[in-house]
């Protein structure tokens, strides 16, 4: 029996370089795509999702049993609004497409939505019932790529999902929890943040790695669930633990700048759905998560 076939776009991403992992420890054969990175690894393609034909050319020499898209502007920050809706719709478009066109296609195709297109949902708990209301151009972008997946749904087995906020070692600096991390390894005493009256439902990346492998195993195709811990955490909550982490309390500024409008308030996502469809997960608690990126 032959190696089966991974293929992860964004795969020198975040949560990329976290699934190749979890796929390998579980037999897999991992190929990858990268808009940009190291050369070296032959089995890692540099291609713009956004270059149809040589978009398709990879994925017909891949030739993947399953397939994860992560690929995509995931800073809800983004400038260039143009760019989040060309790589986030065009992009996955050309993917569905090429995964199509093949005479033996994927038995599995994970696509990353995002929390972010509940918006400000007018529950405590989000679930999969709750209407999206996106506030933002990348939620926009990432509703309208669930949207276009569906035109390739009766063909593909695609599975859809919406991952809460997650973070880890290797999260670009610019996140939150990664900026509020390095603040203490660095023994600042003060920081300046924006919004400071967010709740959000962070998960570990290590998590999030596993519910991936875990419905690629087993694709409840044509199915939307979320990707979340179902516990919440303020600013302050973050703050506190990670004084308790570094042994000493920071100020914390507010500035105008780093303000956005229109922010989320709060995201809790519940995490029933996925569970029932795939088994309990091991979540880890967020100060665990913390402590592994402080002293990393």
């Amino acid at each position: 029996m032959s190696q089966p076939r991974a293929l992860i776009t964004g795969i020198n991403g975040f949560t990329g370089r976290y699934l190749v992992a979890e796929l390998r420890a579980a037999g897999y054969r991992v190929f990858g795509t990268a808009h940009h990175g190291e050369p070296g690894d032959e089995d890692v393609h540099r291609v713009d999702l956004c270059d149809r034909a040589a978009l398709r050319a990879v994925v017909a020499e891949v030739q993947p049993d399953v397939v994860a898209h992560l690929a995509a502007i995931s800073f809800v920050a983004h400038g260039d609004a143009e760019a989040i809706y060309r790589v986030n719709i065009v992009g996955t478009r050309n993917l569905l497409e090429a995964l199509a066109g093949l005479d033996q296609r994927p038995r599995a195709v994970l696509l990353a939505s995002s929390a972010n297109v509940y918006g400000n949902a007018p529950v405590e708990v989000i679930d999969e019932s709750v209407p999206p209301a996106p506030a933002n151009d990348y939620a926009v972008s990432k509703l309208a790529m669930e949207y276009l997946a569906r035109l390739w749904m009766d063909s593909l087995p695609i599975v859809i999902t919406r991952p809460f906020n997650y973070t880890g070692v290797g999260q670009a600096p610019h996140f939150l929890l990664p900026k509020i991390v390095s603040h203490f390894q660095a023994r600042a005493t003060v920081i300046e943040l924006g919004n400071t009256d967010v709740a959000r439902d962070f998960s570990d990346v290590r998590t999030v790695a596993v519910a991936y492998r875990r419905l690629l195993e087993s694709p409840p195709a044509g199915e939307v669930l979320n990707i979340c811990s179902g516990r919440a955490h303020t600013l302050s909550d973050v703050l506190r633990i990670m004084a308790e982490i570094a042994g000493y309390e920071i100020e914390m500024r507010v500035n105008p700048a780093f303000i956005r409008a229109k922010e989320v308030r709060r995201l809790l996502g519940s995490v029933a759905k996925l569970e029932s469809t795939i088994g309990p997960l091991s979540v880890f608690p967020l100060k665990e998560t913390l402590r592994w990126m402080f002293e990393a």
